[in-house]
């Protein structure tokens, strides 16, 4: 009875990590997703967009799966810790981040979309 029970136990652990070796894959494609966003808003050039291209960015990365949500986590923090440092405000720091969080948890990023803004992006 022991083995059996052992055997099952052993198969359900692997099964639930079989997936292990995708998260790089993910990793890659959700850090291109967030430099296509990056890209975007740079080339819209739009008022009041910001907030936008960080949700649309960390959705789009999420979206790929565990290792797409960790890319574009520690892309996002790298990004906010690099401007602080720079001297932009904490507050507008603040306000990217939440909108980071908004894109990472799957929620609709055209929350933060602005007036106007193209339908291209």
């Amino acid at each position: 009875m022991k083995l059996p029970l052992a055997g099952i136990v052993l198969i359900l652990i692997v099964e639930t990590n079989a997936q292990w070796y995708n998260f790089p894959v993910e990793a890659a494609q959700g850090a291109r997703d967030m430099l296509r966003a990056y890209n975007d808003m740079r080339d819209a050039n739009w008022k009041n967009s910001d907030k936008y291209f960080h949700a649309r960015g960390n959705y789009d990365a999420a979206q790929r799966g565990s290792g797409g949500r960790w890319a574009a986590e520690v892309i996002s923090n790298t990004r906010e810790w690099v401007q602080e440092r720079m001297g932009h405000g904490a507050e507008d720091s603040e306000a990217d981040q939440a909108a980071n969080r908004w894109g990472r948890e799957g929620r609709d990023p055209n929350h933060f979309r602005p007036e106007g803004l193209p339908g291209k992006y």
